[in-house]
């Protein structure tokens, strides 16, 4: 694949797509800016007994973004995008942008639970890193491969995890329900160099501007405690 094809967007957008793109991401942004995220729920339920380093893995979009928020989260040592929910014969870019391959794009969060919760992680995710009420699609990219999924690496992920999203509902934390799916961790795929640390690199990207930047600064602003 191309730097020129892959750079349009995440998915990787033809040139006649681009204007029809660029409109509804700034549309996307505007709408998700205006809906209150300032209720911020919890659970009673907490990880903070495990001891050492420990990972954690989202998927929630294009996953240039969910890498750049959760590297700016204190407690957070290394983020990796990669693939999740297919097997490793089809987890490269191309093949997995035909949203046939099972796989979610998604980020491998390394953290230390003495310093940052999994739950903690779960409130960023949600309330930051990606929209939880939009199905099998974020903002631009469509498709089940920018789906929202936390994929469980154990009973306890499972428990707090759910355990978050049932108050989610319950409080109406959201204007529209959450759809985010819960899946057991079958593998984690690392995705291809040139999307590691692509926000890092590539600040002054459009599609990064307009789609990933905002999440940061809102990051900043809303969590100022845990940003780094």
């Amino acid at each position: 694949m191309s730097k020129q094809s892959f750079y349009v967007g995440c998915l990787g957008l033809g040139s006649l797509a681009i204007a029809a793109f660029f409109l509804n991401s700034i549309s996307n942004v505007t709408a998700l800016g205006s809906e209150p995220r300032t209720s911020l729920v919890s659970t009673d339920v907490s990880s903070d007994r495990v001891q050492g380093k420990t990972t954690a893995v989202f998927a929630g979009g294009c996953f240039w973004g969910m890498e750049a928020v959760f590297k700016h989260l204190k407690g957070v040592s290394n983020v990796v995008s990669g693939y999740s929910g297919g097997t490793a014969q089809t987890a490269h870019y191309e093949t997995v942008g035909s949203g046939q391959t099972g796989h979610a794009e998604s980020i491998k969060v390394t953290y230390d639970p003495s310093q940052v919760s999994y739950e903690k992680l779960l409130q960023i995710y949600f309330y930051v890193a990606h929209d939880p009420t939009q199905l099998n699609r974020q903002g631009p990219d469509s498709g089940t491969q920018y789906r929202s999924s936390i994929f469980f690496a154990n009973d306890e992920q499972k428990q707090i995890a759910q355990a978050y999203i049932d108050n989610l509902n319950k409080s109406k934390a959201f204007p529209r329900p959450i759809v985010t799916k819960l899946e057991p961790l079958q593998g984690f795929y690392a995705a291809e160099d040139y999307h590691q640390d692509f926000i890092a690199r590539n600040p002054d990207y459009p599609y990064v501007v307009i789609n990933d930047l905002p999440k940061i600064a809102q990051l900043k602003k809303q969590f100022p405690d845990m940003y780094k």
